[in-house]
Parts: C-alpha cells; structure tokens; sequence
C-alpha cells in the first residue's frame, strides 16, 4: 500500500500498483483497529479496485490502516491527518439543501467567509446553485448524500467573458474558453480563477443537471455564451479532487487551463452515452497533472489531453505536459485517452498506464490537422500496461482529423505534400507498449500522418490484439477517405519508422503490416 493524499479528513491509498483500475485481489481493511465500513469509506469492506479513499477522519490524527487478503494480514501503512483551523457548515449560512431553494448566495457566502486552512462543510441534501468560485488555502468537503445541482435556467449563470483588453491595450485577461478558443464560457458550477491549494473532497455529487436543461439541444450553438462546464480551472496550482461523482454534464466535466500542480484521485465521471461534447477530463495547456483510479462513462472522449487551438498556441505556445494517468477505468465513450485535437500549444512527457477500457470506439488515440500551428507538435507519449475489451479500434495516430468548419476541406485533408510552414503540426515519438486488446473489429492500430511531415516514429512493443469474428466494420480513423476495415492488423501511411517488437495478432484478416509511404518498418 501507498498514501498517495492526504487531508485533514481524507486520504486515498494505492492498494496495488500492478493492477489497473481493478486489483488483483479482493481486500478488507482495519483503520486503528476498527473494522473500514461504509461510512468511513466511499467504498464497501471489501474493495477490488486498485485505489480507494477513506473518509470521516479527524483532523490531526495518525492513523494504521491495515489490508487483508481471505483475513491474512497483507501489509500495513500509517498516516497523520493534516492540521485544520476550523469547520464551516453551510446550513449556519443559510442553505437549505431541499432542492428547491436557490443555495447559490449561501454557499458562496461560506466558502468566501472561509479562513486559510480552513473546511466548508456541505453536508447531506440537494442543493440548487449557479457557479461557484473557489478561494485559495480552503478545503471543500460533500458529504456522501450530498449533491449540488446546477440551476438550468441560463439567464441566471454569471458568464466569463473570452477576452478583456488590458486598460493599456497591450495585452488581454482571458477568462471564458470554448473548445480552445478564448470566447464567453458560463462559468461552471465549481470554477477557480488564479486560486492556488484548494482541495475538493468527497463522496459527494456535482450535478450539471444536462438533461434537464436545454444544454444538449443545438449544442455548438452558442445562446448568450456557449456551455457550462462541471469544474474549471483558470491560472490555478496546487489544487486536488477526491472523491467526488460528476455526472450530467452541459459540456467538458473537468476542464483545468493554464493551470499546474493538479490531483484528481478515485472519481467517478458520468453522462449519457448520447449526451454531446461530455468529455470526461480535459486538462488544456497544464503542466504537473496526475488523473488517478477514476472510472469514466461519457459521450465523448473519456479524457482529452489539449493546448488550445491556433491563436492559443501561436501567442502563448504554452503545451500540455508532465501528465500522468494511471488505475483508471474508460467505459465507453468515443475514445480512451486521446491526445488532441486542439493541441496548438503542443503536448509532450504524457504516461498512460495500468488502465483498463471496455466498449470504446477507440482506445489510445492521437489527432492533430493541418492549421494548429508550428508550435503543435505531440512528443514523448507513452501507453503503457492499458488492458482493453471490446474496444473497436485500439491504437489511433491521425493527422488529418475532420474537425472544425474546414475539417473536410482540401487544405486538410489533402493526400498531397503541402508546404511546410507556420501552421503545420508535427508528431514525434508515440510508444505503445504492454497493451492488450481482446475483441478488435476494424484493426489494431492505424496510422496517418501528413504527406509533408510524416509521423516521426511509432513503436508498438509487447502488444497482443485479438479480433472479435462477429463484429463490425468501422473506419478507424475521423479523416476522408479512410476506408472501413475488419479484423486487419497495422495500417499505417506517411510515417518515417514504424517498430513492431514482440506484437502478437490473432484473428487477423490480410497482412499483419500495411504500410504505404513509410520509410522503415520493422517487426522482430
């Protein structure tokens, strides 16, 4: 066992750093030698995942935390809780938690009442509130019963405006994002702006209220401004997330920007398979972020690692970078952990591993096009130890993805060279390796860079990929003319180096490699 955070009433452990999100053992727990129940965990006495979090401890306290395996004694941790200053209970501020009462000012009084160091309280209830803004050295903690939802009613959401010249017109404050742009956001039911060590801890529930709302009809129309996310981040650091459900989303849940120094541990992310743009976590142009032991189910790209689009990174070129992602659960949704599309900044240093996905379209997955700009360039991803069922298609490299107005047009999708100059993106080195794949459909992995800067190198590395014999046709990737394929190995085109080592494919139809204007391509 590992403590991997730590608060005043919380931490979470990792149990089993060989599993992905689910243990290779079934274990109980004592806590100071009293049994681990429900109460005190957002999880039953017996837990299966490879990460978990306590809650209900008390401030300042250590603690022994020992595991079981069939009542043996596995291992044993302890733990000091940290120091708090004092305890604020929304209800003395007004809230009423009914789910009929406007919570919004109540709240918002506590948390901006709240001292450094110390705990805003939201104990058990269904609280109606608009967006709520953080403050900086503070703790929030939602009971397990409690959830907030997020009033409906646009009129009534304060909206941040995309971009406010300086008074000296020289520079610009951005505030609102829309899908890497700088253009007016509803602020999100929990938004930081510049706040720095805030920590946001469970069990409890942020509801978008999505189905609700109008948020998911005509929903890239933008109507007063575009959409609310669950949780934004603007010019943050040091913020941690811990244990909390998000689900029903209007658009992005997580949405970190500009941001470092970020924790998200054992959360769970929900929306309709069908809800549009719901994607799971977003962290745009973050440095120092780690994504552990959270399960997401949502209409989108379970996580999408970006850096704005072209005006983003040609002014800032600020990348994504220093990102790990480890013990967590993909369910559905369009693609696993993507990289891209709106990666202008550029991302580099990302670790995926130990990481277990189940039904996607696509698993692993990079997207670039044409237009995001020079300093676009993707570098030093690394998928590691990912266990995939189901999952249609379960390696991506795509440079021509048809997003955007112009997504379909020649400019972008053109199998011609193009001249390379300031708005053309690059992909350097993309490792895979350890991954398997059971029940494929379309192909193990498939590979499209650009005529005029192929894809530097991708290497695939003791990988095994089985092939469903009943399932469908699908074209890997979101790019013109990319014909549907069946059960076929590697595809790849406009690539300097393509490596198989020890890449096992059972069930495939055709060859194992279909390379065209790739350079090298070794299988050992």
């Amino acid at each position: 066992m590992k403590c991997l955070f730590v608060s005043a009433r919380s931490c979470t452990i990792l149990l089993d750093e060989n599993g992905d999100y689910f243990s290779g053992a079934r274990r109980s727990f004592m806590l100071n030698g009293e049994c681990v129940n429900d109460e005190r965990s957002c999880v039953t006495l017996e837990e299966e995942r490879s990460v978990f979090s306590l809650f209900g401890l008390w401030p300042d306290t250590e603690y022994k935390l020992e595991s079981f395996i069939s009542l043996a004694k596995e291992t044993e941790i302890t733990f000091r809780t940290e120091k708090e200053a004092c305890s604020l209970n929304v209800r003395r501020f007004g809230a009423k938690g009914d789910g009929v009462h406007d919570d919004t000012a109540a709240l918002q009084a506590a948390i901006l009442s709240c001292p450094a160091g110390g705990r805003v309280l939201i104990p058990n209830g269904e609280y109606r509130t608009g967006p709520l803004f953080l403050k900086s050295h503070i703790t929030v903690e939602l009971k397990r019963e409690a959830a907030l939802f997020l009033k409906t009613d646009r009129e009534q959401l304060p909206v941040l405006p995309g971009m406010t010249r300086t008074t000296d017109e020289e520079g610009e404050v951005l505030l609102g994002s829309w899908e890497g742009n700088p253009l007016d956001s509803f602020a999100s039911l929990i938004t930081g702006i510049g706040v720095e060590d805030v920590k946001i801890i469970g069990p409890g529930v942020l509801d978008g209220n999505g189905p609700k709302g109008d948020w998911w009809v005509n929903p890239k129309i933008k109507r007063i401004a575009y959409r609310p996310r669950m949780f934004y981040l603007r010019d943050c650091k040091d913020i941690t997330v811990q244990g909390i459900t998000v689900r029903n989303s209007p658009a992005w849940n997580l949405h970190p920007t500009f941001s470092e120094n970020l924790s998200f541990l054992n959360m769970r992310i929900e929306a309709p398979a069908n809800s549009p743009n719901t994607d799971g976590f977003d962290p745009e142009s973050c440095r120092h972020v780690r994504m552990y032991g959270t399960a997401f189910s949502v209409g989108d790209d379970c996580i999408a690692i970006k850096a704005g689009k072209i005006y983003m990174g040609m002014k800032y070129h600020v990348p994504c970078e220093d990102i790990e992602i480890a013990w967590c659960c993909m369910l559905d949704g369009h693609g696993g952990v993507t990289v891209g599309s709106e990666m202008a900044g550029g991302v580099k240093n990302v670790r995926v591993h130990h990481c277990y996905m189940r039904g996607n379209d696509r698993g692993l997955r990079i997207k670039t096009r044409r237009g995001r700009g020079k300093y676009a360039v993707i570098d030093d991803i690394v998928f590691d130890r990912v266990r995939m069922e189901g999952v249609r298609c379960p390696l991506v490299v795509n440079a021509m993805y048809f997003c955007d107005p112009d997504g379909r047009s020649d400019y972008v999708q053109s199998r011609e060279k193009q001249p390379v100059d300031d708005t053309t993106p690059a992909i350097g080195s993309i490792r895979f390796e350890r991954v398997e794949a059971e029940n494929c459909e379309a192909c193990a992995g498939y590979i499209l860079g650009l005529p005029e800067r192929p894809v530097q190198e991708i290497t695939m590395k003791d990988c095994r990929f089985t092939f469903n014999p009943d399932g469908r046709p699908m074209a890997p990737a979101m790019a013109a003319n990319v014909e549907q394929c069946f059960n076929r190995g590697v595809i790849v085109s406009y690539a300097d180096k393509l490596i198989l080592d020890n890449v096992a494919m059972e069930g495939i139809c055709g060859e194992r490699i279909t390379a065209t204007e790739t350079q090298t391509v070794l299988d050992r």
